[in-house]
């Protein structure tokens, strides 16, 4: 078999061929995209980490009620975040609610116009959708290999691998929101003489709202799966004293850092619970 591996695919060669191309002629575009993120990242650890945590737990569960209209789930989160204080993990709490809020902010703002763009353009999702596939099946171990050499190490490399890794979730999401619109209601719009902005506004998007609400939803726990990774590239948060006890072989560490996580996780599902959205 060494004829076969002898005409080797440089698959490997060509991609570094790329990422020098794109270091070397578009250090401007990154440098610029390293700003805009650490500019958000520093906005939301100062929002979450300036006031005094009850005052922020307080803020957060006025947040829970207000979207559930649940005192049950309000409670609930009240005690998850009690118990995350009780247990010492605050700071680290809030640096992982950045970096999942941040992933948010971007995979929405990124995720949902295309996935508009791919519901109107069937072609461009037929394009779109083994790039998708490649994305969301890739070892998310790979994505932090440029995330290092374009932005170094810090807050930006792990938000900029989590974006990549999470952003096929509301892309897909909100096609199958748009997409799945029935054609009754569509052409009912187009008899009252509904322009195609008008249509998207009043008709598309309040039926697919669901789907884009659990687009958010999956983005914020995907995002949340990436906290350990993100950890590795010098991502403060629970990944931190996660990959410490890994590296010390510290059971309670490691049993009580996870522990915070699947409470934070459960907590931000509870908050926004599709089914709940529907009301």
């Amino acid at each position: 078999m060494e004829w076969l591996t002898d005409a080797k695919i440089p698959v490997g060669r060509s991609a570094k061929a790329v990422f020098d191309w794109l270091q070397a002629h578009a250090g401007w575009f990154f440098d610029g995209l390293a700003v805009a993120m650490e500019w958000l990242i520093n906005a939301l650890l100062w929002i979450l980490q300036t006031p005094p945590p009850l005052v922020v737990v307080l803020a957060i569960v006025a947040f829970t009620y207000a979207m559930q209209r649940n005192w049950k789930t309000a409670l609930f989160v009240f005690a998850g975040f009690l118990f995350i204080l009780n247990q010492g993990y605050w700071e680290e709490t809030t640096e992982s609610l950045t970096l999942v809020l941040s992933a948010c902010v971007v995979c929405m703002a990124v995720g949902v116009p295309i996935g508009i763009a791919a519901a109107h353009r069937p072609r461009l999702f037929q394009v779109m959708r083994p790039v998708l596939d490649l994305m969301q099946t890739l070892p998310t171990f790979v994505y932090l290999i440029p995330a290092i050499v374009f932005f170094g190490i810090g807050m930006v490399p792990g938000l900029i691998a989590t974006v990549i890794f999470v952003v096929p979730a509301p892309i897909r999401l909100t096609h199958l929101g748009v997409s799945s619109t029935p054609e009754p209601l569509l052409e009912a719009a187009d008899a009252f003489g509904a322009t195609p902005s008008q249509k998207l506004w009043k008709v598309e998007l309040p039926y697919a709202l669901p789907q884009i609400m659990a687009g958010l939803n999956q983005t914020i726990m995907l995002s949340l799966s990436m906290v350990v990774i993100a950890a590795l590239v010098g991502a403060d948060g629970l990944g931190v004293p996660v990959v410490r006890a890994l590296n010390s072989v510290n059971t309670s560490l490691g049993f009580e850092s996870g522990f915070i996580i699947v409470v934070l996780a459960i907590m931000l599902d509870r908050m926004l619970r599709i089914e709940r959205q529907d009301r």
